[in-house]
């Protein structure tokens, strides 16, 4: 998508600061955070919102749910983190392209908000 920030974030042409990259996937900083760690992992391939998603999309989103539960262990620590994807503007999501939200870092309140 020409217009999808993460798109551009994947593409070089916005910075960002990686904390993970490989062929299928890219996790950086989120630039509002929340939380003390505040990371958001993407595929590289476009899917708008999890809503989206099709059958063959099924893999992706299993590896997609294991790289943020590794980036969750290795920056989170063992005290736990919280995994948060929205979708659709009912359910909080303001750039379109599928994203798990990883925050951690401190003792996280129910509910949100």
């Amino acid at each position: 998508m020409n217009d999808c920030i993460f798109c551009k974030i994947i593409k070089g042409e916005i910075p960002s600061t990686k904390i993970y990259e490989d062929d299928e996937f890219l996790a950086f900083d989120d630039i509002r955070p929340v939380a003390p760690v505040h990371i958001l992992v993407i595929p590289k391939k476009h899917i708008p919102s999890l809503m989206h998603m099709e059958a063959e999309d099924i893999g992706m989103a299993g590896r997609l749910l294991h790289k943020a539960k590794e980036l969750a262990w290795d920056n989170c620590g063992k005290k736990g983190a919280r995994f948060v994807v929205n979708a659709g503007r009912h359910g909080g999501q303001t750039v379109d392209h599928l994203h798990i939200h990883v925050l951690g870092g401190r003792a996280l309140i129910w509910p949100p908000g």
